[in-house]
């Protein structure tokens, strides 16, 4: 098997797997509880705080545990509106977002607030004049996300910082870091961000738990009431088994960054050379530079269906994806890729590649005789 569907969800590594095995053997006691089974969880919670805490330099109580990405969205994203709404009732966001923070956008624009989409050119970067000439007294909260989960582009957050401080008006910065906490070499506090959202299982963690980095300078409400787990943000009886293999994903993440990154970095270069050089009519919807991370690419092959590409590979036990899987199952075409200016047939004819460190140049190799001879075919069917 070759899985490059890896932006979608990744393999759990194996220490991260028999961590979570002894957890469930061990570790029930609920962290709520004072007997000493309850201590013992309550522990495990702050140990795998400390651990994402000082991968992400910040203070452990400015991290929320959450059930993954789109929670952690909501409970910012909302939070900021509940909390900030009395001030103002315009929002800055993209139109590149993804659904978990756009369909927030719809629904606030359903309410009546003001929401400002970015524009962004071919590579999705944001339109940095307009976001400035956008920002006003009612501004309250500029919402971005960091790596696009379909193209990959990075976002300039550093000059979006400094735009923020050059005003007179101060909303706060949310980022959608779903894809880019563990791909990329980043410091929250140098971005100057009020609040980040990210996954465990982006990170070959597991699924079902997510954390949520609030600045310690924002206070802000809950959108569920319950027990007050979390510091009151995010109630009910914690994941502790998710938030074990959490913690070890990424203490395994804070020793193999480095060299996880550089393999990736290689093999997104290496295929997407071969791609240009040995199929034909083909668009790279990837910048191949440092502005876009090492871990995706997005490619349109024209004249055939993405869907159809799909499984000829995964025929070939070749694992990818035609668009986010969080709209994968929907009928409609990719937003993103219509706004970076794609026409219908390279859209329909888009694969999204997402590796980790565990492809070689081998599988990429294998994978792209597959993929001639299935592209190659695809198009000789079409044409008939």
């Amino acid at each position: 098997m070759i899985y490059l569907d890896n932006c979608a969800t990744t393999m759990p590594r194996e220490q991260v797997i028999d961590s979570m095995i002894t957890s469930l053997k061990e570790d029930f006691g609920n962290p709520s509880s004072l007997h000493r089974l309850g201590i013992n969880s309550e522990k495990k919670i702050k140990f795998s705080r400390e651990i994402i805490s000082n991968y992400l330099n910040i203070n452990p109580n400015e991290l929320y545990f959450t059930s993954g990405g789109t929670e952690s969205n909501n409970i910012a994203i909302q939070g900021i509106v509940n909390k900030y709404g009395a001030r103002g009732k315009h929002i800055i966001t993209t139109k590149i977002e993804h659904p978990s923070v756009h369909n927030i956008m719809k629904f606030y624009e359903s309410k009546g607030y003001n929401i400002t989409y970015l524009n962004n050119d071919k590579m999705g970067n944001i339109d940095l004049v307009q976001l400035k000439e956008s920002i006003n007294k009612d501004t309250i909260l500029v919402s971005l996300i960091h790596v696009n989960n379909e193209i990959g582009v990075i976002q300039n957050i550093k000059e979006v910082r400094k735009i923020l401080n050059d005003l007179d008006s101060k909303p706060m910065l949310h980022l959608d870091g779903v894809q880019s906490f563990g791909k990329i070499d980043f410091s929250l506090k140098s971005l100057g961000v009020d609040t980040y959202s990210f996954s465990g299982h982006k990170v070959h963690g597991p699924k079902g738990v997510g954390g949520l980095y609030i600045n310690n300078k924002l206070h802000l409400p809950p959108l569920v009431l319950g027990g007050e787990q979390e510091s009151g943000i995010r109630s009910g009886t914690e994941n502790l088994t998710g938030i074990i293999g959490f913690g070890e994903a990424v203490s395994i993440l804070s020793q193999n960054f480095k060299e996880e990154f550089q393999q990736v970095s290689m093999i997104k270069e290496y295929f997407s050379n071969k791609i240009l050089n040995e199929i034909d009519d083909v668009k790279i919807n990837t910048s191949l530079d440092s502005n876009s991370s090492p871990y995706i690419l997005n490619v349109s092959f024209r004249n055939i269906r993405g869907e159809v590409l799909l499984h000829y590979l995964e025929d070939k036990k070749i694992y990818v994806s035609t668009t986010s899987a969080c709209s994968s199952k929907g009928t409609k075409k990719s937003n993103i890729l219509k706004c970076i200016g794609l026409n219908d047939n390279e859209i329909e004819g888009t694969i999204r590649f997402c590796f980790s460190y565990e492809i070689s140049k081998e599988d990429i190799d294998y994978t792209l005789e597959i993929l001639k001879s299935s592209v190659k075919e695809i198009r000789q069917i079409i044409m008939r």
